[in-house]
């Protein structure tokens, strides 16, 4: 399929995207964004697109897939911007800890007790502290996933009770 019959096939399947885009933002200015990354992406893979196969399937699948990973990327950050003059940036995350000093010894307590676990929790349990998925690890150690998250609770109950020791 040539350049401008693609275009001419993705612009005529198109307008359908915008309602689904504002149902799944529930917010105008996010929609259109949601929509022209669509439209990038649909024109940046279109080697991608089977011929023939139901098109506007196709876009659908890469408008759900982008808004789960927009979505994803957004509660794993957790961020808030302060448009203050300074522009800081505040960590929901972050509690406060009166004493520096405190909160540097626990982090190096949990530190250590994460090293002393068995390398067969071990691996595992930082491969998901780094942010990857159960079955992603599967694959990097070649283990069945079962053994995976098996081992990654381990490690976890592991960890528990050697830090409420001290």
């Amino acid at each position: 399929m040539s350049t401008v019959e693609f275009n001419r096939l993705l612009l005529n399947n198109a307008e359908f995207l915008k309602p689904f885009a504002h149902t799944l933002t529930h917010d105008h200015e996010a929609a259109k964004d949601l929509y022209q990354e669509t439209l990038f992406r649909a024109l940046a893979n279109k080697d991608k697109y089977n011929v023939g196969t139901n098109i506007k399937a196709w876009l659908y699948t890469i408008m759900r897939n982008i808004f789960i990973n927009n979505y994803r990327r957004k509660a794993k950050q957790q961020t808030i911007f302060d448009y203050t003059p300074n522009d800081f940036l505040i960590n929901t995350q972050q509690g406060t800890v009166s004493n520096e000093a405190i909160a540097t010894i626990n982090l190096k307590e949990v530190q250590q007790a994460i090293h002393d676990l068995p390398e067969i929790f071990r691996n595992p349990f930082l491969l998901y502290f780094d942010g990857y998925k159960y079955h992603e690890i599967a694959d990097m150690l070649q283990e069945p996933l079962g053994t995976i998250k098996s081992r990654i609770h381990f490690a976890r109950k592991l960890l528990k009770t050697q830090i409420n020791r001290h």
